[in-house]
């Protein structure tokens, strides 16, 4: 896969968890292991997928290809391993979460723009 079907993989990937954080009642018992093993296995595959496309991000990035700077990337990578654990947890307030969810769109979207010039 390219680092375009990555990005776009990622923008949906947040998407998904910002409707999981606003749709889901309540905070979570933290110490329900059922539970924490649910979201072990679900995220799983999303954090690979953040994983390597900051890997690509990076490469990209350091190419002076692209607008974003590479702490940009570093932060963005950050934000969405906040964006996938708080999506569960709900143990963040919703408007910093909402900043995180604009701040990697933000980011994303530079880099497809980027990638199209």
């Amino acid at each position: 896969m390219s680092l375009k079907q990555h990005t776009e993989e990622l923008k949906q990937l947040i998407d998904q968890s910002h409707l999981r954080f606003v749709n889901t009642e309540g905070p979570v018992d933290k110490k329900d292991h059922a539970f924490f093993d649910k979201v072990k296995h679900e995220t799983k595959p999303m954090f690979e997928l953040n994983n390597t496309w900051r890997d690509e991000a990076e490469a990209f990035v350091k190419n002076r290809k692209a607008t974003v700077h590479p702490n940009q990337v570093k932060s963005t990578h950050e934000n969405m391993e906040m964006i996938i654990l708080h999506s569960y947890y709900l143990d963040i307030h919703r408007k910093r979460f909402k900043e995180l969810f604009q701040s990697a769109h933000y980011v994303l979207d530079m880099i497809l723009d980027d990638l199209k010039k």
